[in-house]
């Protein structure tokens, strides 16, 4: 609620259960029924109460309660304390009272009979979010229900999106009479003179004898040749004139997602993937984070730039068809732009794409005789490839390939080489190439190592502890000086966070599994983990605050993964669809669906 303006941020609760884009286009029409309806006055002396001190000031009262300044008057210029006593000019001490719980309480009865289905109901839940607020405001206590449901189902004391989802379900065929005010009014014992209570339907309702008493709000559908359509809104409180207010509805699709659905968020078209390659096999981010590049059932590989919002059009995914009898090793996106490939046949270790400072355009191939151990393979069925890291040093682009068995290859025309073995996480951490390596097989008391690539060499930082596995994070301002934002694992459910003065431990629910580190509104400004639970479906940001649920799958995941670059996450189902998730908008902006494909 970040973006609402001045004149609505006084229902910033309220509006905050919607998406950011209804509480907009809800919020004006909440704004001016709340000026047709008015406040909830608070009660008088009068009304009764335990005495609890004084308050404030006001200017009549038993002259006890005089302030003490006023009889200096009486003392120091009798005329004018006369005359301040003739126009009340006087200041008293005001006596406070404490209200017993319970004492004043707001009452509304909505109708979701046919005569308020469809728009009308739009009306129905900004009037909601102006009385709760405007109760909440007063003391006042809180309550609402439809009145076509049965009373001993409960009535509601808050607007939150499981009620509001309630409330839109019950919808009825049968149009309000008067044994159903009847009803609520016994059953919620209001009395005969409810202290503020609230009729909202048709103008039918001011004819029902049990509605005497009862404030109403009258809604109306007003027909017009206009594309927006209007509602006109009669507030008829007791005692008071009636005011009326009359606004356009929103957009048709918006007030589709208020009637059915208000709390989901935007959801991206599924794409339909062309060229018959197949269903996606596996995924991962590309070394700067901002692509993903997925892996099909034939073996071509595609490089898939990431949308800005689930809105925005998704940009031209960029392919590449193996030649006939190649299998992928590892794949890659150069930063210049351009997609890096390495491929093998039965003999050779071929690299697809030209590169920058390379006197060959066309593929470069090594063979495997002489080489042995010295170049990646490429991995079994079941498991995805490696990722290439491209790096430019001095104008030329030099290619490192981390293969599935983790092993970290220098792979260029002048022969392959071995930088590092049991390398667990691979990115571009500020324009430079980072790894994490661990020296041993098991937990090693050397502890890790931060490897980076600059000027022609490997510079070796020392991480302390950890098991191995390890993740870096998206993070512009918080981190580790030469890593950036990492998480470590020290142990089965204990992690750390390396930051620049401190790490912070995290431990993260049994059989869930870690996917990436993040920082987001969810982790209020502090590293979280981004796990996916045992049950395969739900994701979480668990954080030192606690633990909160991000999205869920509908079906089971098979592959899920975080990128590094940009606070997205992406998984891929055991049905073949894959989905990409933006924390910050908390929409998935990207999605395809195996089916789609010619």
């Amino acid at each position: 609620m970040s973006r609402l303006p001045p004149a609505l941020r006084p229902w910033a609760p309220q509006l905050a259960i919607f998406p950011e884009d209804l509480a907009l286009s809800l919020g004006p029409h909440v704004a001016r029924l709340s000026a047709a309806i008015g406040a909830l006055r608070p009660r008088g002396e009068s009304r009764g109460g335990e005495p609890q001190g004084y308050e404030g000031l006001t200017r009549r009262g038993p002259y006890e309660r005089l302030l003490l300044t006023e009889w200096l008057f009486a003392l120091e210029a009798p005329d004018e304390f006369v005359r301040r006593a003739a126009f009340g000019e006087q200041a008293f001490l005001q006596r406070a009272f404490q209200q017993p719980q319970g004492a004043r309480r707001t009452l509304v009865l909505l109708d979701a009979g046919p005569e308020q289905l469809g728009t009308p109901r739009i009306a129905h839940l900004a009037l909601l979010i102006v009385l709760a607020r405007r109760a909440a405001a007063a003391g006042a206590g809180f309550a609402w229900g439809v009145l076509q449901m049965a009373p001993e189902r409960g009535a509601f004391s808050e607007v939150t999106p499981a009620t509001v989802q309630s409330w839109l379900e019950a919808r009825s065929a049968h149009p309000v009479q008067a044994a159903h005010v009847a009803r609520w009014r016994e059953a919620l014992a209001p009395g005969p003179a409810p202290d503020d209570g609230w009729l909202v339907g048709s103008a039918r309702l001011a004819r029902l004898p049990e509605a005497s008493g009862l404030s109403r709000v009258e809604v109306s559908e007003r027909l017009s040749r206009e594309p927006h359509a209007r509602l006109t809104v009669t507030v008829a409180r007791a005692a008071r004139p009636p005011a009326t207010v009359e606004f356009e509805l929103p957009a048709p699709e918006t007030c589709v997602r208020l009637l059915r659905n208000p709390f989901a968020t935007h959801t991206a078209a599924p794409v339909r993937l062309a060229g018959g390659g197949g269903r996606i096999r596996s995924f991962h981010f590309s070394a700067d984070g901002t692509r993903l590049l997925f892996f099909r059932e034939d073996g071509s590989v595609a490089a898939q730039p990431m949308p800005h919002s689930a809105r925005a059009t998704v940009p031209r995914v960029r392919r590449f068809a193996l030649p006939v009898g190649h299998r992928v090793v590892a794949a890659g996106w150069r930063r210049n732009g351009g997609m890096l490939v390495l491929s093998r046949d039965e003999a050779m270790l071929w690299i697809h794409g030209a590169l920058q400072g390379g006197s060959v355009r066309k593929p470069q191939a090594m063979a495997y005789e002489g080489h042995e151990g010295l170049l990646p393979d490429a991995p079994a069925a079941n498991q995805p490839p490696g990722s290439v890291l491209v790096h430019i040093e001095e104008g030329r682009e030099r290619v490192l390939a981390r293969d599935g068995e983790g092993r970290l290859f220098l792979v260029n025309a002048q022969g392959p080489v071995v930088l590092a073995r049991r390398v667990t996480a691979l990115a571009e951490v500020r324009r430079r190439p980072a790894f994490v390596m661990c020296p041993g097989t098991a937990r090693s008391r050397e502890g890790l190592w931060l490897g980076v690539m600059e000027e022609h060499q490997q510079r070796n930082v020392p991480l302390g502890p950890g098991t191995g596995e390890a993740y870096f994070g998206c993070s512009d301002v918080l981190g580790h000086p030469e890593a950036g934002l990492l998480a470590l694992q020290q142990g089965p459910l204990e992690w750390e966070v390396l930051l620049a003065q401190e790490r912070v431990a995290i431990a993260v629910p049994t059989g869930s599994q870690v996917l990436g580190v993040a920082i987001t509104r969810g982790t209020r400004g502090r590293p979280g983990l981004l796990v996916l639970d045992a049950d395969k479906r739900t994701f979480r940001l668990v954080s030192p605050a606690g633990a909160q649920e991000v999205t869920q799958s509908t079906e089971d995941v098979a592959q899920a993964a975080s990128s590094h670059g940009m606070s997205l996450f992406a998984w891929l189902t055991v049905k073949g669809e894959l989905a990409v998730w933006n924390l910050h908008d908390e929409a998935i902006i990207f999605r395809s669906v195996p089916e789609a494909g010619p």
